[in-house]
């Protein structure tokens, strides 16, 4: 059975993720699944618990842009400047992946989705991590998304090593997806 806290437990939470663990936590919308991008053993987990395949890549989230460098090379000056005018907030952008970048992240894609975070919640726990999480809804896939901690545990219970219990951001829907490189929108 997944452990449940609140957000003032962040000590637990980088504990788990050090151990190659999976949390479910609030994010803008809904309840997300977060693990550290570099653990390739905690990242089949999320896709495992979502029936998701890992062609079709996951999202990744930070507390500030820098947090996400690592990942992705940024575009040029003007496109970069409508990117970083919508964080932090509730816009996912697929920006080019650093060659480094492990393909369990981005799938058979050539880019990754990232997002500064605009859920205090969820950027806290990144600043505490030091990094980036993976950051998917917290369902199997097809299923609606846990908007709650009890849904969360009710869906996913003792697959996750991690329940943060706090409330969503409010918002209705997913975060919008756009391509960094045209701007056109993947996901309204």
């Amino acid at each position: 059975m997944a452990a449940v806290v609140g957000w003032h437990k962040f000590r637990l939470a980088v504990r788990c993720l050090r151990g190659g663990g999976v949390l479910a936590y609030p994010t803008e919308a809904v309840y997300g699944l977060g693990c550290d991008p570099l653990s390739q053993a905690a990242v089949q987990r999320v896709l495992d618990l979502k029936g998701r395949p890992a062609h079709k890549g996951l999202i990744v989230i930070a507390a500030d842009f820098g947090q996400l460098l690592p990942f992705v090379e940024p575009l040029d000056a003007a496109r970069m400047a409508l990117v970083l005018g919508t964080w932090p907030g509730p816009v996912t952008w697929l920006l080019p992946a650093r060659r480094a970048t492990p393909r369990w992240l981005t799938g058979s894609h050539p880019t990754l989705a990232v997002r500064v975070t605009a859920h205090p919640g969820a950027a806290a726990l990144c600043r505490a991590w030091g990094g980036a999480l993976v950051s998917t809804s917290a369902n199997c896939s097809g299923q609606p998304p846990a908007r709650t901690a009890l849904q969360a545990r009710l869906r996913l219970g003792p697959q996750v090593d991690l329940l943060l219990h706090g409330p969503c951001g409010g918002r209705s829907r997913p975060s919008t997806i756009r391509d960094g490189r045209s701007g056109a929108e993947v996901r309204p």
